[in-house]
């Protein structure tokens, strides 16, 4: 079951209204390193270089289609860009969008690497929080432009991010205005002057077991109807943080695991509506 907070006026695409998906169904649920083992898709690594001259490294993977598509960028949790962020970006592949996740770790583990240079989890999210929002910004603007350029896109770039990743790109929407949508997973909300800077639409996925961030979506949803800019939440009834990670394991709690099928056609859904503009 979801449920959508009271203080906004929200809309569902006749898609939804009527039953019938449009878009590719929910990916299902493997084990990431299976996923990334298995995938018939094209993945490879690329690096792009920040107007400060940082080297942040992306990892990307095209959809098996024959035409040009969306961009969708995946900003990682605060564990870094690890397998299930890259099995979530073979998802998106799956769904047939060119899908591109940056690591924010690039450069910042010992002896210059990234992510899997950490020796573990817990070292890799000490890290995140050092970084400052000025190189998360400088690295989503080059990660943004990379991906409009691909021959196998179209203009259209979307940003997507979950946990720590969810509110960059709660942040990132008040950075960019050339950017399509915003998709917050999780993610904490900007500062309320902060959000008079939004531009562009922001649609939000939250566990309504998540207090720490879904409490805050009342309050944004006002700030944001009073700025007339469209912020779109749902909160998944009974799920936890991280509902969409979570869900895809095999002893995953019945809400985590609904909240995820639900949140994924969700997300295709509103994506198809992006294609199709």
């Amino acid at each position: 079951m979801l449920c959508r907070p009271p203080l906004l006026t929200l809309t569902v695409s006749a898609c939804l209204l009527a039953g019938v998906a449009a878009h590719a169904a929910p990916p299902k649920a493997l084990p990431a390193e299976e996923r990334l083992e298995k995938s018939p898709r094209h993945h490879e690594w690329v690096e792009v270089t920040t107007a400060s001259g940082q080297k942040i490294r992306l990892f990307v993977v095209f959809p098996e289609v024959d035409r040009p598509t969306p961009a969708v960028v995946v900003i990682h949790e605060n564990r870094g860009l690890n397998a299930w962020a890259r099995s979530v970006t073979d998802q998106l592949a799956e769904a047939g969008y060119v899908a591109v996740a940056p690591d924010m770790l690039s450069g910042k583990a010992p002896e210059g690497g990234g992510t899997d240079d950490f020796a573990n989890a817990d070292a890799a999210r000490t890290a995140i929080y050092e970084l400052s929002d000025e190189q998360v910004r400088e690295a989503l603007d080059a990660t943004v432009k990379y991906a409009r350029g691909l021959d196998a896109t179209t203009e259209d770039v979307v940003v997507s991010g979950f946990c720590w990743g969810g509110g960059k790109a709660f942040d990132y929407a008040a950075e960019n205005p050339s950017i399509k949508a915003a998709f917050v997973f999780y993610g904490t909300a900007p500062e309320a002057e902060r959000l008079k800077q939004v531009e562009v639409p922001v649609y939000g996925f939250y566990g309504g077991n998540d207090f720490r961030i879904t409490g805050q979506v009342p309050v944004v949803s006002k700030t944001m109807q009073e700025q007339s800019k469209k912020y779109d939440p749902v909160v998944y009834n009974g799920a936890g943080h991280g509902f969409l990670r979570s869900g895809e394991a095999s002893d995953a709690n019945p809400a985590d695991r609904e909240g995820r099928t639900k949140a994924w056609d969700r997300w295709l859904s509103i994506l198809e509506e992006i294609s199709g503009d």
